[in-house]
């Protein structure tokens, strides 16, 4: 009796431990269960093997996609670039790939040979130069949708029917779907790849890098091996989209992203790496799948799909983070005590002893006068990093006199500098805040895009409707970021997916707004306001002459500004100081949404209405202008000037491009290897 007792507990914890490790995919499975029965009970009859199959076949590419992004997960990083991948093997296939059995095979080959090269690109950045993964793959994503606009500028191309008879069709006629067989193949290949060092080595990193690599685990190469089989995962999917699709897209992967970070949360892995797997994530992606199908029959616009889907991985975020006992669970229980304790009128102290301010005895008392320092000195390492912006910028402007002429003598070159620096000098002062405190806002694109939609329709080429539209307009862009906010600080969920799943549910409202359509035009106030040249400058230009000094003394004189760079410093050592850090971080995204809206107004009235994508453009350069600026991406190191030259090199070197008439998607492609020359000699400075 003695020895049961003493052995019992263990085998508990044990089995405890078990079901833990498992709980993601058992919930995952239940929820998929229960989800098929009721589309099977909406549906006419009982289910056939048609649907069956139809279903499993149109899963695959998100269900193979997702165990790339798992992958990569696993380890603690995140891959932005999957969906441009998928959509360059897509082109690629589409416009290359002959109809003969052994063209088939190495054309297919090839693809996944090109998604395995981009994880390479990635994982030399990521693994060797060790920088922050979703700087390298936004990078990365933006140049490999040049690479795919070079290739294919417009759906066309075909695809031999042989590659959709091998993938799409059955590996045993009416009975097994080859797309089941598929997966079978790599839910076993995953199976091997757990028991084996690299899947220890994965588990290990995405828990505690330091300590992996303490045990002696290769880090680097465990991390470049993880993103180059990522890319090949992502590969396959292009190749398997090619096959349903049977044609090329160069947008085909674009939708996808949203939904790849939308499986593998739905199939219970953690965001930050060490806990989760491929089994969930297939689950997960076939979940999505399910969903549209239920809205399909429910007649349900499938202007609603991203809406749902950035929804259901916000929720999916907030499940998993109240079902395990982890740091997320406990900051978003004590965000809940925080509201509470708002909402009844108590004191941050009466809450959370972490916003006590730490007060040494005598400090306060009698502070201790000393001279101020100079400028130069209060301000070294500032103009030390955001300088090397300034001398590009006017090294830039030397070669378009050269090259083009009338840069350096004259006005109108300026004055159209400015005019052009004028949405990134705003976008700047939003997204720079947001990096300076460690975070990113990837719903830019479509908080300008919904903000110059709803303007458009409310004025309608009116003046009048003007008084209350922008005043409105801006208030919705606040509201949006707020939500951003609230969800980053109070519930805990990371900043990429909390914005990420925004952005999908701003792009579905929009959508829903305008049916598909926007309709209205620009109120004439805002087009002259925007356009006219009829005196010295444009009007804009004083208005953001005016912006960029409010801009500098929001950052520096404010004790907003200083909380910003206290809380890019550690939210720890930022709450120990006093900082209300939930609260700074909910302002930092309200003044980001206001600054996308401002700029969708600014852009409607440039061109005269508004478009839908119209804001997709300007993720990438918002987030450039502020690291080329010499700001940290990590947060904690950078200035507004500092962004402002990197708002002026980048419009300048824009400007320039566009004179020796390179295709956008060159274009593209430079704008992301600029940013990561610009990542590279920060790390190289900060190290």
């Amino acid at each position: 009796m003695t020895s049961l007792s003493a052995t019992t507990p263990p085998t508990r914890a044990r089995r405890g431990l078990r079901i833990g490790r498992y709980q993601g995919v058992l919930v995952a499975l239940g929820v998929f269960i229960l989800l098929l029965l009721i589309n099977d009970w909406m549906s006419v009859g009982p289910m056939s093997y048609f649907e069956v199959s139809s279903l499993s076949t149109g899963g695959a590419p998100l269900a193979i996609a997702a165990t790339g992004q798992t992958l990569v997960i696993l380890t603690g990083g995140f891959d932005l670039s999957a969906g441009a991948v998928i959509s360059l093997v897509n082109v690629v296939v589409a416009t290359n790939m002959p109809d003969t059995p052994g063209g088939i095979l190495l054309w297919s080959l090839l693809g996944v040979g090109v998604g395995m090269a981009t994880g390479a690109f990635n994982g030399i950045f990521v693994a060797f130069f060790r920088l922050q993964p979703i700087v390298v793959t936004l990078s990365t994503m933006f140049i490999v949708q040049g690479l795919t606009l070079l290739v294919l500028d417009k759906p066309g191309g075909m695809v031999p029917m042989g590659l959709s008879n091998a993938l799409a069709l059955d590996a045993v006629p009416e009975l097994v779907p080859m797309a089941l067989v598929l997966l079978g193949i790599i839910v076993l290949l995953w199976l091997w790849l757990k028991s084996t060092r690299l899947g220890t080595a994965i588990y290990a990193i995405g828990s505690d890098m330091e300590a992996a690599r303490a045990r002696g685990i290769s880090v680097r190469l465990a991390q470049f091996t993880v993103y180059v089989l990522a890319g090949g995962c992502y590969g396959f999917a292009g190749v398997f989209v090619s096959a349903q699709t049977g044609a090329g897209d160069p947008l085909v992967g674009n939708s996808m992203l949203l939904q790849i970070f939308g499986a593998v949360v739905v199939g219970g892995t953690r965001l930050g790496g060490g806990r989760g797997g491929v089994v969930g994530s297939i689950i997960g992606a076939y979940i999505l799948m399910i969903i549209v199908n239920i809205l399909l029959v429910l007649n349900v616009s499938a202007y609603y799909s991203t809406v749902v889907e950035g929804c259901i991985l916000i929720l999916a975020v907030l499940a998993g983070a109240i079902s395990r006992h982890s740091r997320a669970a406990k900051h978003l229980r004590a965000g809940f005590v925080r509201f509470q304790a708002w909402r009844r009128g108590m004191l941050p102290r009466q809450v959370s002893r972490a916003t006590r301010r730490l007060v040494l005895p005598g400090i306060e008392a009698r502070p201790h006068k000393t001279p101020a320092p100079s400028f130069l000195v209060r301000n070294a390492e500032s103009i030390r990093y955001a300088l090397p912006a300034y001398v590009c910028f006017l090294i830039v402007l030397v070669i378009t006199e050269l090259t083009v002429g009338r840069a350096l003598t004259s006005w109108s070159y300026f004055n159209s500098i400015l005019v052009l620096s004028s949405f990134l000098l705003i976008l700047a002062l939003g997204q720079g805040t947001v990096i300076l405190t460690g975070g990113l806002d990837l719903s830019v694109p479509w908080t300008i895009a919904l903000a110059g939609i709803l303007l458009a329709g409310m004025v309608n080429g009116q003046n009048g409707p003007m008084l209350y539209a922008l005043p409105l307009v801006l208030l919705v862009g606040c509201l949006v970021g707020l939500a951003n906010g609230i969800g980053i600080a109070i519930f805990g969920i990371s900043p990429i997916v909390m914005t990420l799943a925004m952005n999908g549910i701003l792009q579905g409202l929009a959508l829903l707004y305008s049916q598909g359509t926007p309709a209205g035009f620009s109120a004439p106030l805002m087009r002259w306001f925007m356009t006219d040249k009829s005196g010295a400058v444009t009007p804009v230009v004083v208005f953001i002459l005016l912006f960029v000094i409010a801009a500098v003394i929001l950052h520096r004189r404010t004790p907003f500004g200083r909380r910003v760079y206290g809380l890019g410093n550690g939210e720890k050592v930022a709450a120990l100081s006093g900082i209300n850090v939930d609260r700074t971080i909910m302002l930092v995204y309200a003044l980001s949404g206001f600054c996308a809206a401002l700029v969708g107004c600014m852009l409607t009235g440039f061109s005269g209405q508004a478009s839908l994508g119209m804001g997709d453009e300007y993720m990438l350069p918002s987030i450039a202008v502020v690291v080329v600026g010499g700001t940290l991406i990590t947060g904690g190191r950078g200035s507004y000037l500092g962004m402002v030259g990197g708002v002026l090199l980048l419009t300048a070197l824009q400007t320039l491009l566009a004179g020796t008439m390179l295709p956008y998607a060159t274009r593209i492609i430079i704008f992301g290897l600029v940013v990561l020359a610009a990542v590279i000699a920060l790390r190289e400075r900060n190290h």
